[in-house]
């Protein structure tokens, strides 16, 4: 599936990684980032929006969709600072050497890194529905671990998770499309169906992704955390209130990290770009004007 009215093409960013990338628009830039399990589509309604008076660049990540997804051979293959990297080279072989940057889920943890390595490349952040990776590894302690069972199993060393997925992988992906979504309308049979075969295809690198988030992930935020670096650009949070289930302070978690913040509570699910677009393209309307 394609997102109507946008252009596609593949983009060489890192030796034989190309990433597969809708474009569509002119005037200020702007790069949007999928999570899990998910590809560039859930952009798809945001995307038309602000292509009205932006140049909107909306990949498949590393590992997912359409892009490639090379064999993970030394536990960083899949580092957010890679993916990071990825996403900065897309922008410069296209022809932009600054733009505004904004992620869901595992694509926020990317735009994250990209943007405190590239602090004069990515001139705005918005972050969508996540926490930093070390706050999130701190958030989840004991019987709050349950709720995110999928990052303690994809943590494991490669062979076990890859099988057990692999063994119902309809069944594991859809139970977060399921369990996530508060409108279920807003992913339609058709666009379920391309989030679950892209899935499906995907197993190995999907599961490198997150294994890194245990592991180089985090030491990269601890190496941050301790040296004192910030966020410096405008920077805006959009979040679910967990309420009592997962009690932690997500507006203090980030204003350690960024000066210039900007933290609104969603009530829709965690798909906020397919169950609320016009929140997603307001904010970052707003962020942009920053």
């Amino acid at each position: 599936m394609q997102i109507s009215g946008f252009d596609y093409s593949r983009v060489a960013v890192d030796g034989d990684v190309a990433l597969n990338v809708a474009m569509a628009g002119s005037g200020p830039p702007i790069v949007l980032l999928h999570g899990f399990p998910q590809t560039h589509l859930i952009w798809r309604h945001v995307a038309a929006d602000l292509a009205a008076d932006h140049t909107v660049l909306v990949p498949d990540l590393r590992g997912y969709g359409d892009s490639d997804k090379p064999a993970d051979q030394d536990g960083e293959t899949y580092s957010k600072r890679r993916m990071g990297d990825d996403i900065v080279a897309m922008a410069a072989a296209l022809g932009h050497d600054g733009f505004a940057l904004a992620g869901h889920d595992r694509g926020a943890l990317v735009a994250f890194r990209a943007a405190m390595d590239h602090p004069l490349t990515i001139t705005h952040l918005a972050a969508l529905d996540v926490l930093p990776t070390l706050d999130m590894w701190e958030v989840m302690r004991g019987t709050l671990g349950a709720i995110g069972f999928h990052l303690y199993l994809m943590a494991q060393p490669p062979g076990l998770p890859e099988q057990l997925i692999a063994a119902a992988p309809d069944l594991f992906f859809g139970h977060f499309l399921d369990l996530w979504t508060r409108d279920p309308d807003a992913i339609p049979p058709d666009v379920r169906a391309a989030y679950l075969k892209a899935s499906r295809e995907a197993i190995p690198s999907i599961v490198a992704d997150y294994r890194a988030s245990a592991t180089v992930d985090k030491a990269h935020d601890e190496a941050d955390r301790a040296a004192g670096n910030r966020l410096g650009m405008p920077v805006t949070v959009l979040q679910q209130d967990w309420g009592d289930v997962l009690p932690y302070d997500a507006v203090g978690l980030w204003r350690e990290w960024a000066a210039d913040l900007e933290h609104r509570t969603i009530t829709t699910g965690h798909f906020v770009a397919e169950e609320s677009p016009e929140t997603v393209t307001t904010a970052l309307r707003a962020l942009l004007a920053r």
